[in-house]
């Protein structure tokens, strides 16, 4: 079940990247353009395209979801397959990982309290994040790929079977959610 939250976020958050890095174009093109999740004054993709903070590393932030979500969606098929990953490619993968979802987030809350103009595929990619990161993290606590002590281990493989860990993940995402209610009310209806 984990690969299978992978494959369908990372399709998913692909899928944005590839919207993002399209509507990238029309605005380099024309600055006045409207883009296809420009849709008020809340949700406007064109105005965070255009921030200092949509090329951090000096190109747009988009290519890396280009370049790093078939990456993802390869291990999900692998894993899907059935493919047993070496100890070192888990650990390393999941840190990887775990950078994407960190900038993602730094990204959302940028957009939200710097910029203050969501950008609607933005949000689908760290929701895809979030799912993929958690669905990935949940596999390896399973496992026990970090070779926690048993007392340890024991305690989180209650806490994963318990069914606690989408309880947390969907709590997160909840929160979210709440935050860019309180902060853009209305105006995201508008």
């Amino acid at each position: 079940m984990t690969f299978a939250f992978m494959l369908v976020g990372g399709i998913v958050a692909l899928i944005a990247a590839f919207v993002l890095t399209l509507d990238k174009f029309a605005v380099l093109e024309n600055p006045n353009a409207v883009v296809s999740c420009s849709i008020n004054i809340a949700l406007n993709c064109s105005t965070v395209m255009q921030s200092g903070q949509s090329h951090v590393f000096g190109f747009p932030n988009m290519i890396i979801g280009l370049v790093a979500f078939p990456i993802l969606l390869t291990i999900a098929i692998l894993g899907l397959a059935g493919t047993k990953f070496p100890r070192w490619f888990l650990i390393s993968s999941l840190t990887t990982l775990f950078l994407g979802l960190v900038f993602a987030y730094w990204l959302l809350f940028v957009s939200v309290y710097v910029i203050q103009v969501l950008c609607l595929w933005c949000l689908v990619v760290a929701a895809a994040m979030t799912i993929m990161f958690s669905s990935y993290l949940h596999f390896n606590l399973k496992e026990n790929t970090f070779m926690l002590k048993d007392a340890t281990n024991k305690k989180i493989q209650y806490v994963l079977k318990s069914g606690f860990h989408p309880m947390i993940v969907l709590a997160w995402i909840a929160l979210m959610i709440v935050l860019i209610l309180f902060k853009f009310g209305q105006a995201l209806f508008a």
